[in-house]
């Protein structure tokens, strides 16, 4: 029988988040972050192996093609759109758990955060690196998420309808469970 969601962000969406997020009783034992009594917590890493772990995440930012030129030519009157976007990347990447509730702090040894400029808009790929028990797929999302959303603010007083078309993982490795990499198209 389904039965509610327990954590908090299923009240706030009423009735239609409860249908939406349900899982039986019985699958309990298997989420991860979701004690015996259905508690949300942080998972105990203490005995995981610490390896190498690397994601890489992007994110692409759709614009009307005179907001691309301004970019290129770097004529937005707020100053180097990609620039701080990198910035806000490398700082959002080293304070994921502070918005990920359930994100252990990890000692980051490096993030990259790359920018293309296309037709359409900006694509952002961020990577981040940890030596460490748990990977960092949540920092590399973050800091993809954090750099498209910068990016809008940098340009939001040229063009008022920019829009973040995806953020999404493209490869993790290290760890227990291996190897990833998005598959092409």
């Amino acid at each position: 029988m389904p039965r509610p969601c327990l954590g908090s962000h299923c009240d706030s969406f009423g009735a239609l988040g409860s249908a939406r997020y349900t899982h039986r009783m019985d699958d309990r034992k298997h989420l991860t972050h979701v004690d015996d009594a259905g508690a949300a917590r942080m998972v105990d890493v203490g005995e995981k192996a610490v390896t190498n772990r690397v994601a890489t995440a992007e994110s692409f930012v759709s614009m009307q093609p005179d907001t691309v030129r301004a970019i290129r030519e770097a004529s937005i009157a707020k100053g180097d759109v990609l620039g701080v976007a990198r910035v806000a990347a490398i700082m959002a990447v080293k304070r994921t758990p502070e918005l990920i509730p359930l994100c252990h702090p990890l000692p980051i040894t490096a993030v990259e955060a790359d920018f293309q400029i296309e037709d359409r808009g900006v694509r952002s790929v961020v990577t981040a690196r940890v030596t460490g028990k748990t990977g960092v797929e949540m920092e590399a999302l973050t800091g993809a998420a954090v750099a498209a959303l910068t990016i809008i603010d940098m340009v939001k007083a040229l063009e008022k309808g920019v829009t973040i078309e995806h953020v999404r993982l493209l490869s993790k490795t290290g760890g227990k469970s291996g190897d990833w990499f998005r598959p092409a198209g």
